[in-house]
């Protein structure tokens, strides 16, 4: 370990030279390679958050429900009963553009992990999904999409089904921007009680420090670094920076954690996700202000001549790190080694404040703790707004040609971003475990009960890509909205988010001002819908050879039911229902699909978010449903009302037939803010729905009525219900298949 350090080993590793500089006055000396290794992976962006902290803070993390807020593995919320709900969102997306079924695997492996480290079973996955053009001009683009994207599913999938947690909703959108760096985030959610919760920390000096789970080898080596940086030809040659997961080795894994938690053996828990155990020592010690001893030979190597970099940097899967109470190692062992899992003390707690690392009796790596968790680098890069965005905000939609509301309509409703993603989500297990009461595909938010309780927990993930390309700030808190207001359509209480920052690269000023714009559009409609972020994730350098993608703030939001019996529904379920529009409808096409489906253009100028009149919306529907008015209700997103109704129609089996009630056709396209499409039976019940939203200061407006027969009518647009279920149900698949 005492290489030579050269200006060239310091750049491989990301450092600058003002961070070399303070590497060198906080060791007071040369690094070694191992300890280089360390300050890298510490200092990484992916680990350290160095660009993006100063946009973070001011977060509204607090509310009498949030148990647990960021700055652990995941975050807490209140469910009732006794009961807790621990979730998180985290980005695989550089793993999964270079090996996507491995990359995907592990980042769904990764965010349960994070979830039963706090001592909860995982019962339910989301995920967010983003890829390129898959029936662009260039064939080869297109091809290699459809590569990434079948691999990327079969990955998701493989690590879920195994593991037996299951898929309850998720989102995937397409953009020529994510051809060259695509986007998967992952969710996972989690049940415990809520006095039982555990956290990392190390506690005092003298807990023995164990090793437990999987053998290390050398897969995921500098995975956090590599993930902190660009695209270009050069990362086609990254792959062994993807991890390799085995599922049913974190089935394991799992089942033993939450057996060890019924103990009193331990002081704290943390998983080896990004930079392996290096973070989650580094982490633990920093948190209880303590030192370490580690001795890395001792750690299990599933590969011959491992030296102790490899052992600190490695991102091997299926790990976590212990800190223990003395005297409990051979019970601790005992339970692991039931599971046919290794447990091994690798180290001990000290009171020096240093992580001192040995190699068969040697000392290898010496370093402060207290610098690397604290100092790491707080950068305040330059912004600038986007010179694009000059060109693109005096769109209008009157600058465009009229296209009859039938072509629009069907030209919308087989678009990629629209028709139903039936061949990703038929691949997840919804069913496993028994919890699951609403599915994917059945439109709006997920959700799933807690047996003990009665309660039903509805969680939905959102971001409209092409909304906050034209207004970052506006696009995130409409994010945040859109997410709530699926979670609400179901009838439960929106209380809290998790997010996954997805940016370009933070060099570019015009990037951070994406950025830097995104948190404060989060923040605002965090403070003002009431709910708070409780945990999350920053994925910047989404960018090759320059390209970065779209702004994408991807939002899960958590919300409770008491009763799960009261779950509502979000398609049509019968004929003879009044359909109404909840909310205003405006000629809102600003970032719309129907702008960039139809004419190839995304731009335009968004409208401000009304955040009294999104909440008005939220409560009037979870109040109506309460007392029983409502037969459904569903949000509008993209597309606007004509698509929202269409897919309803679709997944019911039940025909439509109403008028469009504006003057111009095209805002049956419209993507206006604060809308949901709710159904009432009987006359008493419409009355008291229109008294309620004429109370709440929502418009409530009749658009038609679910038949019996074989069609959707919709103003000029007519179709038969059997084609309209063929465009809107086969259309993605056949694009792949092609």
């Amino acid at each position: 370990m005492n290489n030579q350090i050269t200006p060239e080993i310091v750049a491989q590793h990301k450092i600058s030279p003002s961070e070399y500089e303070s590497i060198l006055k906080i060791l007071g000396r040369e690094p070694n390679l191992l300890e280089l290794g360390v300050f890298s992976a510490m200092w990484s962006e992916h680990c350290s958050y160095k660009s993006s902290k100063k946009y973070l803070n001011g977060f509204p993390t607090k509310a009498k429900w949030v148990i647990q807020g960021p700055g652990e593995n995941a975050g807490v919320i209140d469910c009732g009963e006794g009961w807790a709900a621990v979730f998180k969102m985290e980005s695989h997306n550089h793993p999964s553009f270079i090996e996507p079924f491995a990359g995907a695997a592990t980042g769904v492996g990764g965010i349960f992990r994070d979830i039963f480290t706090m001592g909860a079973r995982v019962e339910a996955s989301m995920n967010s999904l983003r890829f390129g053009e898959i029936k662009g001009k260039d064939e080869s683009i297109n091809k290699h999409q459809k590569y990434l994207i079948k691999g990327v599913a079969a990955g998701i999938s493989h690590y879920g089904n195994c593991m037996g947690v299951p898929t309850v909703a998720g989102e995937t959108s397409f953009d020529e921007s994510f051809n060259g760096n695509i986007l998967v985030n992952a969710f996972g959610l989690g049940i415990c009680k809520s006095d039982e919760i555990f956290y990392a920390k190390a506690g005092s000096a003298g807990n023995p420090v164990i090793y437990v789970g999987s053998r290390t080898g050398r897969d995921g080596l500098g995975g956090a670094v590599m993930a902190s940086d660009s695209f270009n030809e050069a990362s086609k040659k990254l792959r062994p920076t993807v991890q390799v997961g085995d599922p049913f080795a974190e089935k394991l894994l799992m089942e033993a954690c939450l057996e060890l938690f019924k103990t009193d053996y331990i002081v704290g828990i943390q998983d080896m996700g990004a930079a392996g155990l290096t973070s989650s020592s580094f982490e633990m010690a920093g948190k209880s202000g303590a030192g370490m001893k580690l001795y890395l030979d001792k750690v299990p190597m599933r590969e011959e001549g491992m030296n102790p970099y490899e052992l600190m940097l490695s991102e091997s899967q299926e790990r976590m790190l212990i800190c223990a109470k003395p005297g409990f190692e051979n019970k601790i062992k005992e339970i692991f080694e039931k599971y046919e899992l290794h447990a091994e003390v690798i180290g001990e707690v000290t009171d020096t404040g240093n992580m001192e690392l040995f190699w068969k009796g040697e000392l290898a790596g010496l370093i402060p703790i207290a610098p690397v968790t604290e100092l790491a680098p707080v950068l305040d890069r330059p912004t600038k707004e986007p010179e694009y965005l000059n060109k693109i905000k005096n769109i209008k939609i009157d600058d465009f040609r009229k296209i009859s509301a039938k072509k629009a309509f069907k030209t919308l409703l087989k678009d990629e971003n629209i028709a139903n993603k039936a061949y990703i989500y038929d691949q997840y297990d919804a069913h496993i475990g028994t919890n699951t009461i609403k599915m994917p595909g059945s439109l709006g938010a997920g959700a799933i009960r807690i047996k003990e309780s009665g309660a039903a927990v509805a969680m939905a993930c959102e971001c409209n890509t092409r909304m906050n390309f034209v207004n970052p700030l506006v696009g995130a808190a409409a994010a945040v909205a859109a997410a709530g207001r699926k979670v609400a359509m179901s009838g439960a209480t929106p209380l809290s988010i998790t997010d996954c920052l997805n940016y370009g690269n933070p060099q570019n000023p015009e990037v951070m001002w994406q950025f830097a714009k995104g948190c404060e559009g989060i923040k605002i409609a965090c403070k003002e819908l009431n709910t708070p972020v409780v945990s999350g994730n920053v994925s910047l350098y989404n960018e090759t050879n320059g390209i970065s993608v779209q702004p994408t703030p991807a939002i899960a939001m958590v919300g409770v039911l008491k009763d799960a019996k009261k779950l509502l529904n979000s398609h049509f379920k019968e004929s003879g229902v009044s359909v109404f529009v909840l909310g205003d409808t405006g000629a809102d096409f600003a970032g719309s699909l129907y702008m960039k489906s139809l004419f190839g253009v995304c731009g335009g100028e968004l409208k401000e978010l009304d955040f009294k009149a999104e909440r008005a919306l939220w409560d009037l529907v979870i109040k109506a449903n309460d007392k029983g008015i409502l037969e459904f209700a569903n949000s509008v997103g993209v597309g606007g009302v004509a698509i929202t109704l269409a897919k309803m129609s679709a997944f019911g089996g039940v025909g439509f037939k109403g008028e469009c009630p504006y003057d111009d056709e095209r805002w049956l396209f419209s993507e206006s803010f604060s809308r949901s499409i709710v159904g009432v039976k009987g006359k008493k019940n419409i009355a008291k729905l229109e008294a309620m939203a004429k109370e709440a200061g929502v418009k409530c407006q009749k658009i038609g009525k679910t038949k019996a027969d074989n069609s959707f009518e919709l103003g000029s647009i007519e179709m038969s219900l059997d084609k309209l279920k063929k465009l809107y149900f086969s259309s993605f698949s056949e694009i792949l298949s092609k």
